[in-house]
């Protein structure tokens, strides 16, 4: 039988926006198995991990310690987060690359979800997505339905990627050389060159360089960090001015057009009634809502 052609994308700032260890994070939080500390500390790494990416260290470091958070927990609770995983996840996904993924498949191609994060996730958010499978790491034993908080298995990061894809390959039968592989970082080079069509998507700026050198071709969606220094301004007129303001001033930029000239301000003025005055009756004494 003939090899079948595969397309594999990687789930963090490729198939969706941000980082799907910080969806995670707060649903643990949410469910009480996550310190608040330990939560706003993730919120920052997300934010970093969001504008630059990640290295290397950054996520051997979060692996281990999310397989020694994970030590006495049940693996039935976390299994019970799935719901609330897949709420922060699936409004994060950009829609151009699911529609990329589907096309793969009416063009017969079968798709995959490789990620770092959990393996269960991978499956589960594959299965939502309506794709054929997903690769994702095990980040702990387990005894007698409880994790043990050591590592096992393969690790689906960097290497790993090209590894756990090429074993699927073996096992299904997949030609490579006629596959596509989808990555935002440079981390997944080893998964890019596995292949025989890479596309790098918003890629970071070294696996820009290397995406023009090699002429791969070049997916670039909306990039959050545009959007923060939106929200950082509007942070600074909250400072100076309140809250308040800042507020009225987004609105009034989005929703209301630019009024110049006396004539125009008198229209506007003449389409808006003004609100009466007192539209009850004065309250003598305490007032009833307080």
């Amino acid at each position: 039988m003939a090899a079948e052609a595969a397309a594999f994308f990687d789930l963090d700032r490729t198939l969706m926006e941000g980082s799907s260890a910080f969806q995670f994070g707060r649903a643990a939080y949410k469910a009480g198995l996550m310190s608040r500390r330990r939560l706003v500390a993730d919120a920052i790494a997300n934010l970093r991990f969001r504008l630059r990416g990640a290295t290397d260290e950054d996520t051997n470091q979060l692996r281990d310690r999310i397989s020694k958070s994970l030590a006495g927990v049940r693996v039935r609770d976390l299994e019970r987060l799935g719901a609330s995983v897949l709420a922060g996840v699936l409004p994060r996904i950009y829609p151009e690359v699911l529609a990329i993924a589907h096309r793969h498949q009416d063009e017969g191609r079968r798709v995959y979800i490789v990620t770092a994060a959990a393996g269960d996730l991978a499956e589960m958010l594959a299965r939502v997505l309506a794709l054929d499978g997903g690769i994702g790491s095990q980040f702990s034993g387990v005894l007698d339905g409880v994790y043990t908080g050591r590592p096992e298995g393969l690790f689906i990061y960097g290497a790993g990627k090209a590894t756990a894809i090429e074993q699927l390959a073996r096992e299904r039968n997949l030609d490579l050389a006629a596959s596509y592989a989808y990555s935002d970082s440079v981390s997944d080079l080893p998964m890019l060159r596995a292949v025989g069509h890479p596309v790098v998507v918003n890629p970071d700026r070294e696996l820009a360089t290397l995406a023009r050198a090699e002429g791969w071709d070049v997916l670039r969606l909306d990039h959050l960090s545009r959007r923060l220094k939106g929200a950082a301004l509007l942070a600074g007129a909250a400072a100076a001015g309140g809250a308040g303001t800042a507020a009225l001033a987004a609105r009034t930029r989005q929703r209301r057009p630019a009024v110049r000239g006396r004539a125009t301000r008198h229209a506007l003025a003449e389409r808006v009634p003004r609100a009466p005055r007192r539209l009850l009756p004065p309250v003598r004494g305490r007032r009833p809502w307080t």
